[in-house]
Parts: C-alpha cells; sequence; structure tokens
C-alpha cells in the first residue's frame, strides 16, 4: 500500500554531461520515468532522478503519475510497446507485470547480482517464479498515530491491544479515540494479528472466509459497537475523512503509514510536530499486531530502447545515498539495511518509528493477482461494519467473488 497519489502530470527534462552518443548504438540514452508518488513526495525523488542523470551521462525525463490510475495506465500502454523505460510500481503489481511480460527480467543484469543489503521483506516482492523483476524502492507498512497531547492529558498510554484501546475510549471521548478506516488494506492488522490470511498461495487456497478472519473482523466492529471507535460508512470517502479527523484533532489515533505524515504535520492538531506519537498496531494481545509490508519497486519496462541507461537509473536511485536522502527529506523508509545507519536517516523520527514496525511486518501473498484481492475485501469488510451482513457471511461472499474472479484456480478453504 501506499500514499493515496493524487496529481497532475509533471514532465522536465534532466539532460546530463553525455546524451546518447556516450551509450551504446543499442541504448538510446534517455531513461523516461513514471513516478507515482504523492504531490508531497514527486519533487524530492525527480531532483534525485535529475541528480543520476547528471552524475551517470545520459538524459532522464520525469513524469508523475496518479496512483489510482498508473497501473492501468502502464498495462495499456506497455500492450502497445509504449509507456516509460521506467516505472515506479506498488509492491503488489510486479509479479501481475512479470506474468504480463510488461517488465523486463533483471535476473542477469547487476541490478540482481548483490542483493543482501535489501531488507529481506521488501526483495520478496521483486521476486516471480524464481525470477527477479524489479528492485526495491521504499517500503512501508503500518503503525497506530496518535495525538500525544490527547492521550497525556486524559492519562492513557498508547495501546498495545485493542482491549486497551477499547477500555481508552471513555477517557479519550469514546468514538472519537479511534477512527477505523473500512478500507481493505486496513482489515489485514486485524486478519494478520489473529493469524489469518486471504489466500494460501502455496496450496492454491482462498482462506479469506476462515474462522480466524471472521474473529479478526468482530474484533474490529466490536471497536465500533462499544463506541470506541467511528468510521465513515461511505467507503469511498473512508480515507480522506480519516485524515481530516486526525489532522484537526478531532480523532485521537489513527493507523496508518508513513506516507500520511506529510499530510498529517499540516493539519492544525499537529502545528508542533513533536505532538505525533508512532507506535506499533495494538494486536488481539501485546506483541501480537501484525500489520502488512507495503512500498514501491523500481521495474524496467519489456522492449525499452534504453534498457542499459535504466540499469545505470535504478542503481543511482536505489542506491544508499538515494535512500538516505529520501528518508531524510520524505521520512519514507529505506529497503536497504546499511541507510538505517546514516546518521541523518537515524534522525529522522519518523523512520526511526517505523523502523522495528517493519522489521515484523507481514508479507503478503507475492501472487499476480495480489493486487485484485482488495476490491472484494473493501466491498465485504465495509458491509459488515456498517451492519449490511455479519462477519461469516461478509467473508464468504469475498471468498466467492475471489473464486469467480481473481484466483479461479484455487479451491475454497
Amino acid at each position: 500500500m501506499t500514499a493515496m497519489a493524487t496529481g497532475v502530470a509533471l514532465v522536465l527534462t534532466a539532460c546530463g554531461s553525455g546524451g546518447s552518443s556516450s551509450n551504446s548504438g543499442s541504448d538510446s540514452g534517455e531513461v523516461t520515468f513514471w513516478d507515482t508518488s504523492g504531490p508531497n513526495e514527486s519533487p524530492v525523488f525527480k531532483k534525485i532522478a535529475e541528480g543520476c542523470a547528471t552524475k551517470d551521462g545520459y538524459k532522464v525525463k520525469v513524469e508523475t503519475q496518479a496512483f489510482d490510475g498508473a497501473l492501468n495506465n502502464y498495462k495499456t500502454a506497455a500492450q502497445g510497446g509504449q509507456g516509460p523505460d521506467v516505472f515506479r510500481s506498488e509492491v503488489a503489481w510486479v509479479p501481475q507485470l512479470a506474468k504480463l511480460s510488461y517488465v523486463a527480467d533483471l535476473s542477469d543484469t547487476d541490478l540482481a547480482k548483490d542483493t543482501s543489503d535489501f531488507l529481506e521483506a521488501p526483495l520478496g516482492s521483486t521476486k516471480y517464479e524464481g525470477k527477479t523483476y524489479a528492485v526495491p524502492q521504499v517500503t512501508d507498512s503500518l503503525a497506530l498515530l496518535y495525538n500525544k497531547k490527547k492521550l497525556a492529558d486524559a492519562g492513557v498510554e498508547p495501546p498495545k491491544t485493542w482491549d486497551e484501546l477499547k477500555a481508552a475510549a471513555a477517557k479519550l471521548g469514546g468514538e472519537k479515540s479511534f477512527f477505523l478506516n473500512n478500507d481493505a488494506y486496513y482489515a489485514l492488522p486485524f486478519i494478520y494479528g489473529e493469524g489469518g490470511d486471504l489466500v494460501d498461495a502455496a496450496a492454491k487456497k482462498i482462506v479469506v472466509n476462515s474462522a480466524a478472519n471472521v474473529k479478526a473482523l468482530e474484533t474490529a466492529k466490536g471497536l465500533l459497537d462499544a463506541k470506541a471507535a467511528t468510521t465513515a460508512l461511505d467507503a469511498t470517502n473512508s480515507y480522506s475523512n480519516m485524515q481530516a479527523a486526525f489532522s484537526s484533532g478531532e480523532a485521537a489515533m489513527v493507523v496508518n503509514g508513513p506516507w500520511a505524515v506529510a499530510d498529517y504535520l499540516k493539519g492544525a492538531a499537529f502545528t508542533d510536530k513533536a505532538n505525533l506519537g508512532i507506535a506499533p498496531v495494538p494486536g488481539p494481545s501485546a506483541g501480537k499486531g501484525s500489520a502488512p509490508v507495503g512500498g514501491h519497486d523500481y521495474v524496467i519496462r519489456q522492449g525499452t530502447k534504453a534498457k542499459q541507461s535504466s540499469i545505470k537509473f535504478i542503481t543511482c536511485m536505489a542506491s544508499v545515498e538515494s535512500q538516505a536522502t529520501i528518508a531524510k527529506e520524505l521520512g519514507l523508509l529505506p529497503t536497504r539495511k546499511s541507510a538505517y545507519q546514516n546518521a541523518d536517516v537515524k534522525a529522522n523520527e519518523v523512520v526511526a518509528a517505523f523502523e522495528p514496525v517493519t522489521k515484523v511486518a507481514h508479507e503478503r501473498p507475492w501472487i499476480p493477482e495480489g493486487g485484485e484481492l482488495f476490491d472484494p475485501l473493501k466491498v465485504g469488510y465495509a458491509d459488515f461494519l456498517a451492519g449490511k451482513k455479519d462477519a461469516k457471511t461478509a467473508l464468504d461472499d469475498v471468498a466467492k467473488a475471489y473464486k469467480e474472479k481473481v484466483v479461479t484456480e484455487y479451491s475454497i478453504g
């Protein structure tokens, strides 16, 4: 998962000291990079991209793509042999694009030679059927973000379990204590915390309607029923409503990722950024919370005319130096272990707070259909939280949708 990016196309060209003449005849010497980050992040990525091109002697054209439409735009372009040379892909998109042959196999390139410095979880998202198709850019996960002043004034510690959160609600204004986002990705900490999952890829089984997942969803709704949380029954606006409630100080706590911090710090509740607290997501018991792995990877389009320049570009963009700059300026989490030893990275409070969260983050199933698992779950989760269906019925409907439309060769249960 990543930032809810919106943006307009922004194009710039950074010309290096050398053009196509400095590259082999088979390489155009110009890299088009589709950046799917949001408006808080894209200027930093653009600046790093320009620097990489200047340093290594090729041209780069950076185009920002709104996140919500980026995957479909890329697939449409790639199908016709068009599109960017390098694409910032959400981790779940990589196996899908690899299966479609829309991204290049990087297994025999320098990009796959020494990956020991990359964190294991994000590195897992770059593989498909034993081959390497991507390089990790940033990783992320979900954490409990809280208003330090509100909790301190109420004499409440950041809750480690959902029961503790429920118990603290009376002191924090009841429903205003926690905003529960009813989107599918935000159901995963409840599901993973109970030991559940959406599918068992190794066994090719659909397990979304397991007893553990029924319990997980009932835990989430239990917060609403106890008046310990609120949600937006309109799923379309749930995320924006959560952002507004927490930024303004109306809600004391939310679960969200590092991409959201820049927006929160613009809000009235966090004019003093030290008021923003970050802790692991609560679980059914202390230490049992389990938030999902998210993030982004760099991929190279199959058929690019600038493969060698694209390899140089990704090598630079994914370097320790570049990752440290991204962490320092944006608070996004590096995928390289050594980047966390950088003094500037260590000094970034957001990164420091999220680092232990990423170490215990739960890997999602890295299958081509991984990204498509969310839409049916989003409907089922929202329907359940709104009281339209009980948990078992809602999850049975999700399992049926998976079988009919997403992983048709899997069995249910």
